[in-house]
């Protein structure tokens, strides 16, 4: 990977904004992620854990300002600098050697006064000691690790009633960790779920960062939803919407009794009150679109019938206040 520029590994110009960055990366975390290549033969799955990898490193780097900015001028080897001076320079002057390289050149800044910033916060990012002034050199406190990003995809059930979600999250050294996500009742599909104390590992003993997961909900093929609605079409017989009748509706609050009122046309909403979606404040209603099913196949006898039902009810006056 010291080899491989990380703009290239992302697919990223070097000038990339963070969304970029960002976006670059979630792509190609699903494209290589470990979970999706279970399945394949071992060479390609080895070929998608090590891209994963690739892609994670580059990521790690270039979404964090600083970390970019000592690679966009030193180049991979920045992170192989820990603890030591990164230049190279001899002598007991200054730290860039004989040559005086003034440090806003490599930085494109002057060095900030008072104690922080500047030099020392570079030298910081790199684990070193870092000089704090003309009273000696002072190693930096913990700081907290990064935060990772993952999405996952839920079934339809579990963004209604809540839920248990299994998580594969892959380790900086080739692991994969296991993680139970809970997942609220009635989350939106889109919202985050934050894990804290699952990111990346703080530096100095600092604490870890956190874990956001973007949820998605996979369709379900009965149920659609809308805020705290659901709805659901639900087929009837043409002698259970002329006669009336009392059908049963699973929901994902169990099977209710559905009342067909007599006389019912295709598109007729009924409304079950409270049977949605819960939410913290209210709960949403469940709204069933009645359709007269046909069968595909209908026989001569069952066509002479329909016809004296149509000449009785004379079915094409309901069309007569069709205008344009």
């Amino acid at each position: 990977m010291a080899d491989e520029d990380y703009y290239n590994v992302l697919g990223v110009s070097k000038t990339a904004s963070e969304d970029e960055i960002q976006k670059a990366y979630r792509k190609l975390a699903r494209k290589y992620h470990p979970d999706l290549h279970a399945d394949k033969e071992d060479k390609e799955r080895d070929r998608a854990k090590q891209q994963f990898q690739k892609v994670q490193q580059a990521y790690d780097v270039l979404s964090d300002p600083k970390k970019r900015q000592m690679y966009d001028q030193m180049g991979p080897g920045f992170e192989q600098m820990s603890g030591a001076n990164p230049f190279g320079g001899a002598g007991g002057g200054s730290p860039f050697g004989a040559g005086g390289i003034d440090i806003s050149q490599l930085f494109g800044g002057g060095a900030r006064g008072g104690g922080g910033g500047g030099f020392e916060d570079i030298l910081r990012q790199m684990g070193g000691s870092g000089a704090a002034g003309p009273q000696g050199g002072r190693r930096p406190g913990p700081s907290k690790g990064g935060d990772i990003e993952q999405e996952i995809t839920v079934p339809f059930a579990v963004s209604v009633l809540g839920g248990q979600h299994q998580l594969s999250l892959q380790q900086r050294d080739g692991s994969v960790e296991r993680i139970e996500v809970k997942v609220p009742a009635g989350i939106e599909p889109g919202k985050k779920i934050r894990l804290r104390g699952q990111g990346q590992p703080g530096a100095g003993g600092g604490p870890r960062g956190d874990l956001l997961i973007k949820v998605h909900v996979a369709p379900h093929p009965s149920y659609t939803r809308k805020g705290l609605n659901l709805n659901v079409t639900v087929p009837i017989t043409l002698m259970e919407a002329a006669e009336g009748a009392k059908i049963d509706l699973p929901t994902p609050h169990g099977t209710v009794s559905l009342k067909v009122p007599p006389g019912s046309s295709s598109g007729k909403l009924l409304r079950l009150k409270g049977m949605g979606i819960k939410g913290k404040d209210r709960s949403g209603d469940l709204l069933a679109t009645l359709q007269i099913s046909v069968p595909s196949e209908v026989s001569a006898e069952d066509l002479g019938v329909l016809k004296q039902l149509n000449e009785c009810w004379n079915q094409s006056a309901s069309r007569n206040d069709l205008s344009w």
